[in-house]
C-alpha cells in the first residue's frame, strides 16, 4: 500500500509541476501586460474596514522601535494615539490635518459606535509602526470544494500599495500555501512564482514542516508594491476531502505563522487565526532620493545626533536613525537624546562608578582601586597590605625597552644602508671616471665653470625620483627625465641604458669638450653625475619638442612656412659646421635626423642628442667604428665601410634638408618599395623631372623658383654615396645663408611672380639645369624590412644591396619639368 502511495504521488508531482509552471507563466505574463499603471493602493474586498476591530497580532519578535521612547513624538497640538497605536512622527493623525510629514503617511483614524478606535492607511489596517516597518491586516486566497469536487468557496487575495507611496512588501513576509492539493501563484510587477502543497494521505503531512507536503512558502523580493495572488488544484480536494476541504494562499510575517499539520489543513477557522495572528510587514522610507541627494536639499528629514540610512528596497528613499549610545525621534523635536546607561545598572557594564559621557559612559573605580572598573573585564582590586610585584611599572618599563631596540635597530639598519649606498657610489663615481674628470677639471681653469658634477641625490630630487609624468622621451640609447634644479633651471637628464667601461677615458673627454661647446644652436650640455652605474648627463632643456614633430604633425604646423624651414635649416647647418670645424676638437655627431633637432619656445633649431657622437683627433679625418645611426639617415658610405667622417653627418643632413622640402618622412610604408627611401625617392624624383611633384605644397607657394632649385641641387650634392664629392657642413651653411639673404630681397611676394592660366595643366617653367657637378652616383640609402621609419641600430645589418645604390651618367637634365600651378 505504501509502494502504492508513493507511485501515486511521484506521478502526480511532475503533473502537478508541469501543470503549474505553465499557468506561473500565463499569469505572469498577462500581469506585466495588463498592470501597467496599478490601481489606487488597496486590497482584495476580504481586508475592507471591519464593523468589529480585532486586536493586533501577538508580536513575538519586536522590531526595532526607538522613535516612540522621545518626549515629543508628534507635532504639537497633534494626537499621538488611535486606539492601542502610538503614532510618532512622520506618521500622523488625521487626513490633511498636517501632523504628518505629508499625505502618504496620515494614519486615518476610525472611531466606530462604541466609541473604539482603529486606525488606518487607505482601506487597511495598521497594527504596529516601527522605526523601519508597518504591521497592517492580512488577506487570504481560499478555495473550498465539496465531497464530490464541486467547488463551493473561491475569495482571491491581492494587494496594491501605489507606486508613489512611501511603502514596500518587506522580504520579511512569505508566501505560504496550505492544503493537499494546491497550488499557489503570487505575481507582481516584474515577478511571478509558484509553490504546491501535496499529499495524498494525513500521515504525510509533519507538524512545523513547511516543505511541500500539505504546506509550502517561498520569499518575495525586496520592493514589491503590488501582488496578486491564485490557487489551482489538479483533483479538486476530491482525494483529501476528509481531512482538507479547502486550500488556502497568503502572504505574511514569516516569523508569526507556524505549521500546525493536520489540524491547520481542517481546521474551518483558519483564515480566521491567520487574520488575527500573521500580517503583512511593509518597508516604508522618506521619499525616492539618496542621503547622499537629500543631505544637499532643504527639507532633510534628519536632525541632530542622528544618521541617515538608505532604504535598500531598490526603489531608493531614506530613513534616520539614532546614533549609537542615543534614543528618541530623529525626525522631530530635539531629535534623538543621550541615554543615560548609568541610571540603569542593566544598560551599563560598570561594577562601582559609572560616569555617563554623550552616546556612551566610562567606567571607573574608588580612589586606591585598581582595574578597569568593569563586570566582564578586570573590575576593582582593592589595595592589599601585601607587597606585590610592580605589574604596571614592569609593563611600562618593557614598552619602552622594546621601542628603544626597535628604534636603535632600526636606525642601525638605515645607517648600514647609507653607509654601502654611499660606497656603491663611490664606486660608480670611479669606475665611471670621477677622478679622471676630477683631474682634468683642476688642470683646466675654463672647465671648472663649464663642467658640473652633479650628485646623485641632486638629480634624484630634480626629476622626484625618476617619476614617470617626468618622462620626455625614451630612446635606443637611453630615457630623458625633466628635471628642476635647485636654482629653479629647467634641464634634460638623460640616463642612458648602458656604458662601455673600455672607454671611459673616451667619454670623460666627450664631456669636457661638449661642456664648453658654446653655439646658439646646440643644446648646451652642463655637467653629468657618475655616482650611478650608468653615467647620467645634464642638457639643456629645450621646450616645443622635435623638430620631426613639426613637420609630420597631421594637423600642420602653422608656423612652419618656407622662410623658418630655410631658417631651421641655415641654423642647424650652422651648428654642425661650428662642430666640424669651430670646437676645440672635431665632433662627429653621427645621428643628424629631425628628431634630434630641438626646437625652443620661439622655434630656435638646436641640436640635440650626442650619445652617438665621437671626437676626432686633430690629426686624423675619420674614424673607425661600429655602425650605428638610424634608418633613412644613415650614410651608405660609413654603412658599408664603417669609417666614420664629417661627411656622414653632411649626408644625414642632406635627408633632413629634404624632409623640410617634401614634408615626407625619412622612410614610408605609402610609397612602393623602390621610392620607400625619401633620399632615394628624392633624386630619382630630380632625374625625372618631377621634384616639383613630391615638394610641399606650402613650400612651392611660398619658395621662389631660384631658391628651390638651389636647395634641391644643395640636397643632391649631400647626398652623394661619396662622401668626397659631398660639400663640407660650412659650405652647405654658407649657401642656405646666402639663400635666406635671397628670400629678404625677393621682390615676389607669393615667390614666384605672375603666374598666368593656373587652371592649366601644362609646364609653367622649362628649364634646363646643367647638372655635370652632379655626382656619378648617389644613394637613397637601402631598403629595409624594418616597419619603423626612425630606429638606432648598431653593428651588423642585412640589407638588399640591389637597392644599396644606383648610378647615372652625367647629362644635363631640366630640374624641373611639367610644374603645375598649386
Amino acid at each position: 500500500m505504501q509502494q502504492k502511495q508513493v507511485a501515486q504521488i511521484s506521478f502526480q508531482l511532475p503533473c502537478f509541476f508541469f501543470f503549474l509552471l505553465i499557468s506561473t507563466l500565463a499569469t505572469a505574463q498577462f500581469t506585466t501586460t495588463n498592470t501597467p499603471s496599478p490601481p489606487p493602493p488597496t486590497t482584495s474586498p476580504a481586508t475592507s474596514p471591519p464593523t468589529n476591530t480585532t486586536s493586533p497580532p501577538t508580536n513575538t519578535t519586536s522590531p526595532t522601535t526607538t522613535i516612540t521612547k522621545a518626549v515629543n513624538i508628534t507635532k504639537p497640538g497633534c494626537p499621538k494615539q488611535c486606539g492601542n497605536l502610538t503614532v510618532p512622527y512622520p506618521f500622523g493623525i488625521g487626513l490633511g490635518s498636517g501632523c504628518a510629514l505629508d499625505a502618504s503617511f496620515e494614519i486615518n483614524c476610525v472611531t466606530n459606535a462604541t466609541g473604539s478606535q482603529t486606525p488606518f492607511i487607505w482601506n487597511i489596517q495598521v497594527y504596529d509602526i516601527s522605526d523601519a516597518e508597518m504591521r497592517i491586516s492580512n488577506t487570504i486566497n481560499m478555495k473550498c470544494f465539496s465531497s464530490t469536487g464541486a467547488l463551493l468557496q473561491d475569495d482571491l487575495a491581492w494587494m496594491n500599495l501605489g507606486r508613489s507611496s512611501p511603502y514596500s512588501f518587506s522580504s520579511l513576509n512569505r508566501f505560504t500555501v496550505v492544503g493537499c492539493d494546491d497550488g499557489g501563484i503570487i505575481n507582481g510587477r516584474n515577478f511571478a512564482n509558484g509553490c504546491p502543497a501535496l499529499c495524498s494521505s494525513s500521515r504525510e503531512v509533519v507538524e512545523g514542516k513547511c516543505m511541500g507536503f500539505g504546506c509550502c512558502q517561498i520569499t518575495i523580493p525586496k520592493g514589491l508594491k503590488y501582488f496578486n495572488t491564485s490557487m489551482i488544484s489538479t483533483k479538486n480536494h476530491s482525494g483529501s476531502w476528509s481531512f482538507n476541504p479547502c486550500g488556502y494562499a497568503f502572504l505574511g510575517e514569516a516569523s508569526r505563522f507556524e505549521f500546525r499539520g493536520v489540524q491547520d489543513l481542517s481546521d474551518v477557522n483558519f483564515v480566521k487565526k491567520i487574520m488575527d495572528n500573521v500580517p503583512i510587514v511593509l518597508d516604508w522610507a522618506i521619499g525616492n532620493l539618496t542621503c547622499v541627494e537629500a543631505q544637499k536639499r532643504n527639507d532633510y528629514a534628519c536632525l541632530e545626533n542622528s544618521r541617515c540610512v538608505d532604504s535598500d528596497t531598490g526603489l531608493g528613499g531614506y530613513r534616520c536613525n539614532c546614533n549609537s549610545g542615543y534614543q528618541g525621534n530623529p525626525y522631530i523635536g530635539s531629535g534623538c537624546l543621550d541615554i543615560d546607561e548609568c541610571a540603569d545598572p542593566n544598560a551599563n557594564s560598570c561594577e562601582t562608578i559609572c560616569i555617563n559621557t554623550p552616546g556612551s559612559y566610562n567606567c571607573s573605580c574608588p580612589e586606591g582601586y585598581t582595574g578597569d572598573g568593569k563586570k566582564n573585564g578586570r573590575g576593582c582590586i582593592a589595595p592589599s597590605s601585601n607587597s606585590e610585584f610592580p605589574w604596571i611599572k614592569f609593563s611600562v618599563g618593557m614598552g619602552v625597552g622594546f621601542m628603544s631596540l626597535v628604534v636603535g635597530t632600526t636606525w642601525l639598519y638605515f645607517s648600514i644602508k647609507k653607509r654601502k649606498l654611499i660606497k656603491l657610489r663611490e664606486k660608480f663615481f670611479q669606475q665611471n671616471g670621477g677622478l679622471l674628470l676630477k683631474q682634468r677639471i683642476s688642470s683646466d681653469e675654463g672647465g671648472v665653470e663649464a663642467t658640473k658634477i652633479f650628485t646623485a641625490e641632486e638629480l634624484k630630487k630634480a626629476t622626484n625620483n625618476y617619476a614617470n609624468d617626468r618622462i620626455l622621451g625614451r630612446g635606443g640609447n637611453g630615457i630623458v627625465y625633466k628635471g628642476i634644479l635647485p636654482d629653479n633651471r629647467i634641464v634634460a637628464i638623460k640616463k642612458s641604458k648602458f656604458v662601455d667601461e673600455d672607454q671611459v677615458e673616451q667619454f670623460i673627454n666627450e664631456v669636457l669638450i661638449l661642456t664648453q661647446v658654446n653655439h646658439r644652436n646646440v643644446v648646451r650640455l652642463f655637467g653629468c653625475c657618475l655616482e650611478a652605474a650608468v653615467p647620467l648627463l645634464v642638457y639643456e632643456y629645450v621646450s616645443h619638442g622635435t623638430l620631426y614633430e613639426h613637420i609630420h604633425n597631421q594637423n600642420g604646423a602653422p608656423w612652419l612656412s618656407w622662410q623658418n624651414r630655410l631658417r631651421v635649416a641655415t641654423e642647424t647647418a650652422s651648428a654642425l659646421a661650428y662642430l666640424h670645424s669651430s670646437a676645440a676638437m672635431p665632433i662627429i655627431h653621427r645621428d643628424v635626423k629631425s628628431a634630434n633637432l630641438l626646437l625652443d619656445d620661439v622655434y630656435t633649431a638646436k641640436v640635440a642628442d650626442f650619445g652617438a657622437s665621437r671626437l676626432i683627433p686633430l690629426d686624423q679625418t675619420h674614424l673607425a667604428t661600429l655602425v650605428q645611426g638610424t634608418l633613412g639617415y644613415l650614410d651608405p658610405e660609413y654603412f658599408r665601410t664603417s669609417q666614420l667622417t664629417e661627411k656622414s653627418d653632411v649626408y644625414s643632413f642632406g635627408v633632413v634638408l629634404a624632409e623640410l622640402l617634401t614634408g615626407m618622412k625619412p622612410i614610408s610604408r605609402d610609397r612602393n618599395d623602390e621610392d620607400k627611401n625619401l633620399a632615394e625617392y628624392f633624386v630619382l624624383s630630380m632625374r625625372k623631372n618631377q621634384l616639383f611633384q613630391i615638394l610641399d605644397r606650402r613650400v612651392v607657394r611660398e619658395g621662389s623658383l631660384e631658391q628651390l632649385q638651389k636647395v634641391a641641387e644643395l640636397v643632391k650634392s649631400c647626398l652623394h654615396l661619396h662622401g668626397e664629392n659631398r660639400p663640407t657642413m660650412k659650405e652647405v651653411a654658407m649657401e642656405l645663408e646666402s639663400l635666406r639673404k635671397f628670400t629678404k630681397n625677393n621682390p615676389w611676394p607669393n615667390g614666384h611672380g605672375h603666374e598666368e592660366n593656373e587652371d592649366e595643366v601644362s609646364d609653367l617653367y622649362t628649364i634646363p639645369i646643367d647638372s655635370n657637378t652632379g655626382i656619378d652616383n648617389f644613394s637613397g640609402q637601402y631598403s629595409s624590412n624594418s616597419n619603423t621609419n626612425s630606429s638606432n641600430f648598431s653593428g651588423q645589418y642585412s640589407s638588399d644591396s640591389s637597392s644599396l645604390m644606383y648610378s647615372t651618367p652625367n647629362t644635363n637634365i631640366p630640374l624641373i619639368q611639367n610644374r603645375r600651378a598649386i
